[in-house]
């Protein structure tokens, strides 16, 4: 049994503050492409942000068959736009379960800091460092779908699957769940898209995050038999961290992420897709400087989408006012016309 979390004294030093570094992870791959896109939209639209840029790397070790860095010519590039490249080493996680990079990554930032993760998919669209709120409340993205728990004949429904996980570390359950919903709807409880993640004292929430993964990872709940946990167990984890710190769902100081500050797009076709016309203008805008276009372009799906224009073509097969309820009725159409990249 897990003992009951409580906060990190250093959590009450925070307050309402803009003062707050960003992290995100780069690795060799997509990854590091999305990270100078990332970077230069930080660059051109975020001239208040004061903090530290960290671009945290995975490093070889037995957790890799393959090694995760970044080419070194990226990783100086990404310096030269004023990033800091963070380097970590998986313990826990690694090749197995890459989602984990993001939970490992937190424990290297340094203590007592303001953060806000990002995933590396994401693009600044606004002045990221007017961004207030109280990190000592820690949330997260809710632009999620019900992905997780599923429903199963034999399953023995949602509050039972989680508040078994909360009974696992020892929180309160009732105080987590969103009394307008209905009993036994997913949106009741509480749950995220790890896209984003805001707190205070990255190595302490990152720790919590990582020991708590790897408890449910490794001794599930018997609730959760029936449950997958990949790719999922970052996002089952989360709230319960979340919960610990005295955090919760976001309040409209948060609206700017997933909105006018930034936007999560996941994966260029859907990006062009589905996103509003202000993300592909500022796309356009960051990406046409010769010392961000000479990277992208030498990652085919970011020269296809972008400098071949093919994401516009994929914008043209959707009303972006009236789209397919479900993303993979849009994922269907794309793939259907051939445009589909990732």
């Amino acid at each position: 049994m897990v003992k009951k979390a409580t906060s990190p004294a250093s959590e009450a030093n925070a307050a309402v503050s803009s003062d707050f570094d960003i992290v995100v992870v780069g690795q060799g791959g997509r990854l590091q492409f999305e990270a100078v896109l990332l970077s230069a939209s930080l660059q051109a639209n975020a001239p208040s942000f004061q903090g530290t840029f960290y671009v945290a790397e995975p490093q070889q070790n037995d957790r890799w068959s393959k090694d995760p860095t970044m080419r070194g010519d990226i990783r100086t590039a990404l310096e030269e736009m004023g990033a800091t490249i963070l380097p970590f080493e998986a313990q826990a996680f690694g090749e197995s379960y890459p989602h984990g990079n993001k939970i490992e990554a937190l424990c290297a930032m340094p203590e007592g800091r303001n953060f806000l993760f990002l995933d590396t998919d994401t693009l600044i669209l606004g002045d990221i460092g007017t961004l207030a709120c109280d990190f000592s409340r820690p949330s997260a993205s809710m632009r999620r779908t019900g992905t997780w728990p599923e429903e199963d004949l034999y399953w023995p429904g949602y509050s039972a699957t989680w508040k078994s996980l909360y009974d696992r570390f020892g929180l309160e359950f009732e105080s987590s769940l969103d009394l307008g919903q209905p009993d036994e709807y997913w949106e009741r409880y509480l749950y995220f898209n790890a896209g984003w993640v805001t707190g205070h004292d990255a190595p302490a929430f990152g720790a919590r995050w990582r020991d708590w993964a790897v408890e449910i990872r490794d001794n599930r709940p018997e609730e959760l038999v029936l449950q997958s946990l990949d790719p999922w167990l970052d996002q089952v984890s989360l709230p319960l961290v979340i919960h610990s710190f005295g955090g919760g769902r976001p309040g409209p100081e948060l609206a700017g992420l997933d909105g006018d500050l930034t936007c999560h797009y996941r994966m260029l076709p859907l990006l062009y897709a589905r996103e509003a016309d202000h993300v592909v203008d500022v796309l356009s805008q960051v990406s046409q400087p010769n010392k961000v276009k000479k990277w992208l372009k030498q990652y085919d799906p970011f020269k296809r989408m972008i400098y071949q224009e093919r994401g516009l073509k994929v914008r043209a097969l959707f009303d972006q006012n009236d789209l397919p309820p479900r993303e993979r009725q849009i994922r269907n159409r794309i793939k259907k016309e051939g445009f589909w990249m990732r």
